[in-house]
C-alpha cells in the first residue's frame, strides 16, 4: 500500500490540488500581472508632477527629474477664474452620481429579484433580452433617448441624465445572477411558509445576501456617472458637470498640458478610493456572477 504522504492544510482545510511551488508561481504570476496593470496609473501621476520641458519630452520618460506640484496649482487657478463657480459644477456632479447609483441600485435588486425568485410568464425570454441588450452601446439609442426626453419635457435637467442611468442593464445582469448562486430558494420558501410576505422577504432576508453584487454595482454605477462629460440633453452651464468643466479648461492648447495631467488624476480619485473600500465584494460577486447552484 502507498504510503500518503502529509496532507497540506490552509486554514484548517484540506488542500490537495496544487503544491507549495504551484503555489507560489501562481502568487509571482498575479504579482506581475498587478504590477503591470499599475503602470498606466503610476504614469498618470508621474506626468501631473512634470514640468512643461518634461511633459512634452520625445521619447517621453517613465520618471521626473524636476517633480513640481505646478501643474495642480494651474489647474485650480483655472477653476477659480471660471465664472460658474466650481462648487456648482461639482454639486451637479454629485446629485447625479448619488441619485443615478440609488436609483439603478433600487430597480436593478427589484428586478433581479422578481427575475430570479418569482415565476411568471415569458420570465426567461425578458432575461434573454436584457442579456441581448448588453451588446448595444447606449450612443444606439440616443436619437430614440433625444425624442423621449424631449417629450417629457426633461432636455436640459438633471432627469434626462439620471433616468437613464436607473435603467442600466449591466446592474440587473449582475444582480440577477448573483441572486441565481447566493440566495437559496429553501429559505425563501420557509419564509413564505412563515407568513412574510414578498417584501418583506426581499428586504430582510435577500438583499442582504446579496451585498456584495450591490457593492459591485454601487462603484461601476458611481464611476460612469462621475466621469460623465458632455451630454446633449443639457445646454445650460449651470447644469454641467465637474467632467465637463474639467475638459473646458484642458482645451486650452499646449500651455494648458500640465493642468490637463493635474485634472486627470483628480478625476480617478474619487472612483479609486471608491474601489479600494469595496474591492473584496466586487471580486466575490464576479467570481459568482456566472455561476449557479
Amino acid at each position: 500500500m502507498a504510503k500518503i504522504g502529509k496532507l497540506r492544510t490552509r486554514k484548517h482545510t484540506v488542500v490537495l490540488n496544487r503544491s507549495k511551488g504551484g503555489d507560489a508561481g501562481i502568487a509571482f504570476f498575479l504579482i506581475i500581472m498587478g504590477v503591470f496593470m499599475f503602470l498606466p496609473m503610476l504614469y498618470t501621476i508621474l506626468q501631473s508632477l512634470k514640468p512643461l520641458d518634461e511633459l512634452w519630452a520625445y521619447p517621453p520618460k517613465f520618471y521626473v527629474v524636476s517633480p513640481t506640484l505646478k501643474n495642480f496649482k494651474d489647474l485650480f487657478r483655472l477653476m477659480n477664474t471660471s465664472w460658474v463657480p466650481f462648487s456648482r459644477y461639482i454639486f451637479n456632479t454629485v446629485v447625479i452620481s448619488v441619485t443615478g447609483t440609488f436609483g439603478n441600485l433600487a430597480l436593478s435588486a427589484l428586478a433581479a429579484y422578481v427575475l430570479s425568485k418569482l415565476h411568471f410568464p415569458g420570465k426567461k425570454w425578458m432575461f434573454k433580452l436584457i442579456v441581448l441588450s448588453l451588446m448595444f452601446n447606449a450612443v444606439v439609442a440616443g436619437i430614440a433617448n433625444f425624442i423621449i426626453m424631449s417629450a417629457l419635457g426633461w432636455v436640459d435637467t438633471y432627469f434626462a441624465v439620471i433616468i437613464p442611468a436607473w435603467g442600466s442593464t449591466l446592474g440587473l445582469y449582475l444582480m440577477k445572477q448573483y441572486m441565481d448562486s447566493s440566495v437559496s430558494d429553501a429559505v425563501l420558501e420557509s419564509a413564505r411558509l412563515d407568513g412574510a410576505k414578498e417584501v418583506r422577504i426581499f428586504w430582510s432576508i435577500a438583499l442582504p445576501m446579496v451585498k456584495p453584487a450591490c457593492l459591485t454595482l454601487i462603484v461601476e454605477s458611481f464611476k460612469n456617472l462621475w466621469n460623465y462629460g458632455s451630454t446633449i440633453y443639457i445646454y445650460s452651464e449651470e447644469l454641467k458637470t465637474f467632467n465637463y468643466a474639467i475638459g473646458q479648461i484642458i482645451a486650452g492648447g499646449v500651455v494648458r498640458s500640465g493642468a490637463a495631467a493635474a485634472s486627470t488624476v483628480v478625476m480617478m480619485i474619487v472612483p479609486i478610493v471608491v474601489f479600494v473600500v469595496s474591492q473584496s465584494q466586487i471580486i466575490e460577486t464576479m467570481a459568482s456572477s456566472g455561476m449557479k447552484d
